[in-house]
């Protein structure tokens, strides 16, 4: 069983104290009514008369229905205040999460796990809705509904009310065992919609893999299991449900049953009035609906207060890549000088570095390629300047200024990082290149496109530019999805461009005649990491690493013609596209 956290409970509801005060006040008044109406109801039965007349009976039953109306319109007012406070905790968590993964580095949430993140984000926001609002109101109104009640039954007759409460406990003990069962089949049955949503959404991103391979019949058979499996949780819900009601209203009308039976042999004797016994015909009624609803109040409860616990966890985990305490204002303009002093890196959870003592200088304006073998370090260069994962102190310089004490904001607007694998979002051409600055003209989107080398294949769509590029791009080829999102970086208008393989599925050709447009209509610091050497052979400079470490750098005339690394990397891929040009002509 959780354990109450009091502070966190009261840490959520404390903005909305003055609201939780009127809602109080609310149900305080909504008891006070649902007392004093069954005392006005015996008096009026005990005070009938054979001479009392039209208008008198007019004027006691507008008296009742006046106090019931009132205390139907506070009843719905007081429920309004309370489930307000629920909807607006729920609405203020759920921005908070989405701000914080906001400010976590990329890692965080292959770390946590984008489907935990939105499991968190979805139930068990919803659960503390329910606990904050629902289980708030249930509870106070049952607390408050015996506290009111059971006085008042025994001022009319002290045995009748032991007497129709005896069974009241057997009631909650059935509510008590139902409940648990019904919240473990709502938890079931909402599993089994997560795996059939989450089936659709495979399905429907895969439909092309699915086509190809003709498992048509085995994605439909898959479905059919998961839905029955849905069926067949849904069913059990309602088998619960549909035995528990009935059950409460037998115990109910039992209770019923004794206050009449006995109480008529009261009235036989003369202890007990007409109007004393439809009194507490009244209170037991009205005792039944909050005695029935404390069985699933303490279950929602305790489950409101394992996702209470669940979320609280995931803001316990604070971002390591954070803006400094006292940053650095930086230098406008930005002139795109780069500079390692001895960096090294490694990963979290990791002993082994990935970079090891790399220095270099990179000008302004200059073109430089960053290539070597698999897993040399490449990626982690380039998410390093980018500062996507954490770099040590005095390592790492952008015109001088150590990016360590720099704004984030500050960083990443000056240096545009495009992966290989550039996300696109599911709307038009247009709008993915002028993610980063959306007040951005057509004249500009235009001009970065045909930077990017992507201008002819967006005049060749029917819709041009508003062309939809679907889920993740996928009616774009691989070479078109890389020139979008580079079309997108070239947009902004950073003094710096890291091309992280960003050019990886365009042939040596296209690849040579972006980064010559890039050059010639802008005066930006290019870093080009690439496996394509022919076409790192144009750029003004080449840093070569292998295991982490800086081995060679210079021009490619320089470097081709010294035994090292780039050698053997440019051998390889001379002969492999001499094989390929052979196959070709065969």
């Amino acid at each position: 069983m959780s354990t109450f956290r009091l502070d966190l409970v009261s840490r959520y509801l404390r903005p909305h104290r003055r609201t939780l005060f009127l809602g109080a006040i609310c149900l305080v008044a909504v008891n006070i009514l649902s007392v004093t109406i069954p005392m006005e109801v015996r008096n009026i039965v005990d005070e009938l008369r054979d001479d009392f007349t039209v208008k008198e009976v007019f004027n006691q039953a507008l008296w009742i229905v006046l106090l019931a109306s009132f205390m139907g319109i506070t009843r719905l007012l007081s429920r309004q205040l309370v489930f307000g406070v629920g909807r607006q905790v729920e609405v203020n968590l759920r921005q908070r999460i989405f701000d914080h993964m906001l400010c976590q580095e990329p890692g965080w949430v292959q770390e946590t796990g984008s489907g935990e993140v939105i499991s968190r984000a979805t139930s068990d926001v919803e659960n503390i809705r329910r606990l904050l609002g629902f289980t708030i109101l249930s509870l106070t109104n049952t607390l408050l509904a015996y506290a009111f009640t059971i006085p008042a039954m025994l001022s009319i007759d002290p045995f009748l009310t032991v007497t129709s409460v005896a069974l009241y406990p057997l009631m909650l003990g059935i509510v008590g065992l139902f409940g648990g069962r019904m919240v473990r089949q709502r938890k079931r049955q909402q599993q089994a919609l997560s795996t059939l949503s989450e089936l659709i959404q495979e399905d429907l991103s895969g439909i092309s893999a699915i086509k190809i391979y003709g498992q048509e019949s085995y994605e439909r058979k898959a479905f059919s299991v998961f839905n029955n499996n849905y069926r067949d949780a849904a069913i059990n819900l309602a088998r619960t449900a549909s035995t528990l009601f009935p059950l409460l209203q037998g115990i109910s009308s039992i209770s019923l049953l004794l206050l009449i039976a006995i109480g008529s042999g009261q009235l036989e004797k003369g202890t007990l009035t007409i109007g004393g016994l439809v009194a507490l015909i009244l209170y037991v009624e009205r005792l039944v609906f909050p005695t029935a609803l404390l069985g699933f109040t303490l279950n929602t409860f305790q489950v409101g207060q394992v996702s209470l616990e669940r979320v609280e966890e995931l803001f316990e985990k604070k971002p390591t890549i954070r803006n400094p305490l006292e940053p650095v204002d930086l230098k406008k303009p930005v002139y795109g000088k780069l500079e390692a002093k001895r960096l090294t890196v490694s990963y979290e959870k990791s002993n082994k570095n990935m970079l090891q003592d790399i220095s270099f200088i990179i000008q302004p304006g200059e073109l430089v390629a960053i290539v070597g073998p698999v897993g040399c370090g490449k990626t982690t260069l380039a998410r390093a300047i980018g500062r996507m994962i954490e770099v040590p102190k005095g390592q790492l310089y952008l015109d001088d200024i150590d990016i360590v004490d720099m704004r984030l904001e500050d960083l990443r607007e000056n240096i545009s990082l495009v992966p290989q694998e550039g996300y696109l979002f599911t709307s038009s051409i247009a709008e993915n290149i002028k993610y980063g600055d959306p007040s951005a003209s057509m004249e500009q989107v235009e001009e970065s496109a045909s930077q990017a080398n992507l201008i002819d294949d967006i005049r060749s769509f029917p819709d041009g530019f508003n062309t939809l590029v679907g889920e993740r791009g996928i009616t774009l080829s691989g070479g078109q999805r890389q020139r979008t999102a580079l079309g997108r970086a070239l947009l902004v208008s950073s003094p710096i461009i890291v091309l992280d393989d960003a050019l990886a599925s365009v042939d040596n050709k296209t690849a040579s005649a972006i980064l010559s447009s890039i050059r010639h209509q802008s005066n930006r610091t290019v870093l080009m990491i690439s496996h394509q050497l022919s076409a790192a052979a144009a750029c003004d400079r080449i840093i070569v690493l292998d295991k982490g470490h800086l081995v060679q750098q210079g021009k490619h005339s320089e470097l081709v013609n010294v035994q090292g690394t780039y050698k053997k990397l440019w051998e390889r891929e001379q002969a492999q596209e001499n094989l390929n040009q052979a196959v070709v002509n065969d």
